[in-house]
């Protein structure tokens, strides 16, 4: 009798478990770097190419850093979501680059010089813009994907809020919908730019 009870009890607490996990969101992966400060990087800025730009240059302000590429089919998803956002002018909306090259796969990174991949990530990432519309205020360019790996980028698209001192306040993976927008990202930009 005693045996059943153990074997009931066990059954039903994997039932509660596997309940509990069907109602995660898959996407939803904490960030051990949410609470603590953005990790620094100085990298070339698309628009401009002899200039650089990173956190410390954002100090003071709330902003958001939105990891993304031109291969990157979720970024289309989010990317007409992100062109409104920037005409609200809530924050500014840097956008970080994330192996534009080497992350399509369609390159052979063996025949390839370090000038000619940049100078074709730069080409690629502007073209894309022009295309898509550039919601960005600035956006910098992550060519060997160090930086996203400080971040610990898991793919593209993910967003940082990053507050006045430096921290990171909020990441999200995976594309901004306006539900996330709307629910979580303004309202925490409200709280945090007062």
């Amino acid at each position: 009798m005693n045996r059943y009870f153990w074997i009931l009890g066990g059954f039903a607490a994997l039932v509660v478990l596997l309940a509990i996990g069907l109602n995660l969101n898959p996407r939803d992966v904490p960030s051990p770097l949410v609470g603590k400060p953005a990790p620094a990087f100085s990298l070339n800025v698309l628009a401009k190419p002899d200039t650089t730009l990173g956190p410390k240059d954002m100090q003071g302000k709330v902003w958001l850093l939105n990891v993304w590429a031109s291969w990157c089919i979720s970024c289309r998803q989010e990317h007409p979501v992100l062109v409104n956002f920037s005409k609200s002018s809530k924050v500014p909306l840097i956008g970080l680059n994330y192996k534009e090259v080497r992350g399509d796969g369609e390159f052979d990174m063996g025949k390839m010089s370090a000038a000619d991949e940049k100078k074709l990530a730069f080409e690629r990432a502007e073209k894309w813009l022009a295309t898509h519309g550039n919601p960005y205020t600035l956006t910098v360019m992550d060519l060997d994907g160090r930086v996203g790996i400080d971040y610990g980028v898991y793919g593209v698209p993910e967003t940082y809020v990053i507050d006045k001192t430096g921290v990171i306040r909020m990441k999200h993976t995976g594309p901004i919908t306006p539900d996330v927008l709307s629910g979580k990202i303004l309202p925490l930009i409200a709280e945090l730019d007062k």
